[in-house]
């Protein structure tokens, strides 16, 4: 299919550079099987939902993944992208054709890099004098969070980042982009769905920087998407399935709790476990074998998240969802508002 298909026209001022507060107080789209629009709040999620619907989170945690260094005197900023082993990184880094081979990028007195290898997508492979948890703990004191581009921060970012990019059920740490349909959730609404009997289960996928590239080709059957990590037990296979069995409906939260569980979910709407890489790259047309309901945020114009909610949706009805969100001074992003989108 065309790229152009899944662009649409969308002022800047709508990017949401802060998160509501509190977290459930963010605008909330129902898009109805029908067609229909209604306005709500996360907060009203609880009354959205049936009393026996099941909601699939995932549970990745962010690491401070954006690194400022100097190579020399020339200052270097590093966004790991994806891990390759214990200490090597693919990783994007600003001005990357000034990089060489070999050059050593200094982070602190202890801490640095090395190039390895430069790709031609733009990626950097490099290696760093940490490994493990050392690394990680190195991360931890020096790296900031990993925001997106389109959310305008000063060098080093705001200490809020540090909770507000971060999900409150993050458990298993790996991803270096948050999974942002999970950052409107709160304690309260969460007990409130507890209430209603509302049964949660959590995957993992540690989300990649590549959830940020634009789409660069002009026909989506040439599009390479990036492979992302992701864990679904037996345990919770055998849970989703009998929810199936017994007609409760699945809801996903967020689209990476989406490709996590259609990776994992055979073409007889079997879901097995699953560990491992998964670069699924949902296109309309294709056949959805285990979410029956998602909520997810506002994406990017022509990116393979509204490719994603068009192929559930349909690509007209999330053009008008979109056009009407806009129109109601809805925020995009990753924190902004959030729809919820039923189909049948």
């Amino acid at each position: 299919m065309k790229t152009e298909i899944f662009t649409f026209d969308m002022p800047e001022n709508i990017i949401a550079n802060e998160p509501a507060n509190p977290r459930d107080s963010s605008k909330l789209l129902h898009i109805l099987p029908n067609g229909e629009l209604k306005n709500y709040t996360v907060a009203d999620l609880d009354k959205l939902l049936r009393p026996d619907d099941v909601l699939i989170f995932n549970n990745t945690k962010v690491i401070p993944a954006r690194l400022y260094g100097k190579r020399g005197e020339a200052k270097i900023e590093v966004t790991l992208f994806k891990q390759i082993d214990l200490s090597k990184w693919e990783t994007l880094i600003k001005n990357s054709r000034r990089l060489k081979i070999n050059d050593t990028i200094q982070f602190t007195d202890t801490f640095s890099a090395s190039v390895e290898e430069k790709k031609e997508n733009g990626c950097v492979i490099l290696v760093f004098n940490k490994k493990g948890a050392d690394l990680m703990s190195e991360l931890h004191q020096v790296g900031t969070m990993p925001l997106p581009p389109y959310i305008k921060r000063n060098r080093g970012g705001k200490e809020s980042d540090k909770a507000n990019y971060q999900t409150i059920y993050a458990q298993q740490e790996g991803a270096v982009a948050a999974p942002t349909a999970g950052l409107h959730f709160t304690p309260e609404l969460f007990e409130r769905l507890d209430n209603k009997g509302i049964e949660r289960i959590f995957v993992t996928l540690h989300v990649g920087g590549g959830t940020f590239l634009p789409v660069k080709v002009e026909d989506t059957d040439n599009h390479k998407m990036h492979a992302e990590f992701g864990i679904l037990t037996q345990e919770t296979a055998d849970k989703i399935n009998l929810a199936k069995k017994q007609g409760r409906r699945i809801v996903t939260i967020g689209t990476t709790s989406l490709r996590l569980l259609e990776s994992a979910t055979d073409e007889n709407g079997i879901v097995h476990a699953f560990s491992g890489e998964t670069d699924i790259f949902i296109t309309p047309g294709y056949r959805f074998k285990a979410t029956d309901v998602m909520f997810t945020n506002f994406h990017l114009s022509g990116s393979t998240l509204f490719m994603l909610v068009s192929a559930f949706a349909g690509i007209d009805r999330m053009k008008q969802a979109y056009a009407y969100a806009i129109q109601n001074n809805y925020r995009f992003f990753s924190y902004g508002d959030a729809c919820l989108i039923e189909v049948k």
